[in-house]
């Protein structure tokens, strides 16, 4: 057994989803190593708490979405909430041979699909103690633009790091979050306004995503006005897109261009909410720099934010935003990406990605690896 799967483990069962004795956990593995489903499976016993496990490998996952249909789908939700309500705490392991796997599933059915099982995911993300991790494969090491061992290696240092540490630093962010009203974002084509008066924050330690390293907050649902124009690429529903830019015009995204624009805007089109912003994010994972197509690394990029059409997290941060899609879009602001500024009720909060404020400065690379 590698030893890094036993720290791993050990980190997602006792600080992530903070396992008591007796509560049920929901191990659900997709493409990763046996080794580490078992390594998963021990650590959850030895803290008393009793391990349900679903395996699932991704081109079978494609062949089910291939010929979904609403009789099939609705089943799907009732079989998968009747076990979410039996559970404490979910693990998702995700694992892909090949990132794009179901880019030729029809949107129509990936849209109907997502549509339908929603209701399980609401459920997991407001009921259960949850967290989800991507786990290393040769596909994220060549999105990554690395060698498999390289990226391994990074994997590994980012999911283990002192999470604690990362947490306690974040605390004045989250407070600051939480009492400001109007956010001003400028950048190379982007220049965006909106409010988050009254929405509320929340920071992210290690104990719903790993990697972790953001705080959250949402805009007021009408409020968001201007243009963004993201310079990481992105993957949705296997599918990548790049150049996206973004119009709003109280609230809605009015105009969206970017690669593969037909299939950008049939997503926008899934339902009303998905040209409303669900989510808006700061990021500063002092390890993960560069994006790699894998949104639970690229959001935690080091002087990111990201902006997220689609749904709201319901009770957490909520502008009442509800859609089947919740899409992370981001956007780098480090100078050699182009640079650019946040501000907080007309407070410099953030230049060319490095914190300004005393309070803030805690969150920059060299103060989170120290």
């Amino acid at each position: 057994m590698d030893p890094r799967y036993l720290r791993l483990a050990d980190l997602l069962v006792n600080y992530s989803m903070d396992l008591k004795r007796n509560e049920t956990v929901l191990i659900d593995s997709t493409d990763i190593p046996d080794e580490f489903t078992i390594a998963m499976i021990r650590a959850a016993r030895a803290a008393g708490a009793h391990p349900l496990v679903e395996t699932r490998h991704s081109r079978v996952s494609r062949e089910i979405l291939r010929g979904t249909n609403l009789e099939h789908a609705s089943k799907v939700r009732d079989v998968e909430m009747f076990r979410m309500r039996k559970v404490d705490a979910y693990a998702a392991i995700r694992g892909s041979q090949n990132a794009n796997e179901s880019s030729d599933v029809p949107g129509e059915l990936t849209s109907l699909y997502s549509r339908t099982l929603r209701p399980v995911l609401n459920y997991r993300v407001n009921k259960t103690r949850w967290v989800v991790l991507r786990w290393p494969t040769p596909s994220m090491a060549q999105g990554a633009g690395m060698s498999t061992e390289a990226f391994e290696t990074l994997f590994f240092e980012v999911c283990t790091m002192d999470y604690r540490r990362m947490a306690k630093a974040m605390v004045p962010l989250e407070r600051r979050m939480k009492r400001a009203d109007q956010v001003r974002i400028e950048g190379p084509g982007t220049q965006l306004t909106f409010s988050i008066k009254g929405i509320g924050a929340k920071m992210c330690g290690g104990d719903r995503n790993i990697p972790d390293g953001e705080v959250f907050s949402c805009p007021v649902k009408d409020s968001v006005n201007g243009h963004i124009h993201f310079n990481a690429p992105t993957l949705y529903a296997g599918t990548r897109f790049e150049n996206i830019r973004l119009t709003f015009r109280e609230g809605k995204i009015v105009d969206a261009t970017g690669s593969n624009q037909k299939k950008l805007n049939e997503i926008l089109d899934t339902d009303p909410g998905a040209r409303y912003v669900g989510e808006f994010a700061l990021g500063f994972n002092p390890y993960i720099l560069n994006p790699m197509c894998d949104i639970l690394f690229d959001e935690k990029i080091a002087g990111s934010f990201h902006f997220t059409p689609g749904q709201a997290y319901e009770g957490i941060a909520d502008n009442g935003n509800r859609s089947a899609v919740h899409w992370d879009m981001v956007m780098i602001q480090r100078p050699e990406c182009g640079g650019g500024s946040i501000w907080f009720d007309d407070e410099l909060i953030r230049k060319d990605g490095r914190f300004i404020p005393k309070d803030l400065k805690p969150l920059n690379p060299e103060n989170l690896k120290g």
